[in-house]
């Protein structure tokens, strides 16, 4: 059986109805979960940078601080960058620079994102590097920094 889905609002994949069988698939359907993303991109609650476009953007300025914790940036991180574990980054705002531009990563994106919230909540000028570290160095093939 072959359904067609036609989409007239950019709200529909969040709002999706899709059968749930706990064998076969998860509670949150990641059809679900992209639309989230989505959304929160095309309302402006979240700003991202893309792989290809953060060579540029630091040439530009802006700081890339690492939101991982101290034994995964040791494995290997960006050059440069800031590391400020997501778990103590709200009692360290003050070391961060309300006028500077930052774009924020962790291994997978979802810490990144956390973390891009809060900082846009306390006033930061702040973007989120899709994919993160992990998607970065897997394209890209490059040697980072451990």
């Amino acid at each position: 059986m072959v359904t067609t889905l036609y989409v007239n609002q950019e709200s529909a994949l969040p709002e999706l109805e899709i059968t749930y069988a706990p064998p076969f698939g998860s509670a949150k359907d990641p059809v679900n979960m992209i639309g989230y993303a989505a959304f929160n991109i095309l309302e402006g609650i979240s700003s991202n940078v893309q792989w290809h476009e953060l060579e540029r953007e630091l040439e530009r300025g802006k700081i890339l601080l690492d939101v991982r914790n101290p034994d995964e940036f040791l494995r290997g991180h960006f050059q440069n960058s800031v590391n400020i574990p997501l778990e103590e980054l709200h009692s360290n705002l003050d070391e961060l620079d309300l006028n500077q531009e930052y774009i924020v990563s962790c291994q997978s994106g979802l810490r990144s994102y956390i973390a891009e919230r809060l900082l846009r909540q306390n006033g930061f000028n702040v973007q989120n590097l899709d994919g993160a570290y992990g998607l970065y160095s897997t394209v890209t093939n490059k040697l980072l920094e451990c």
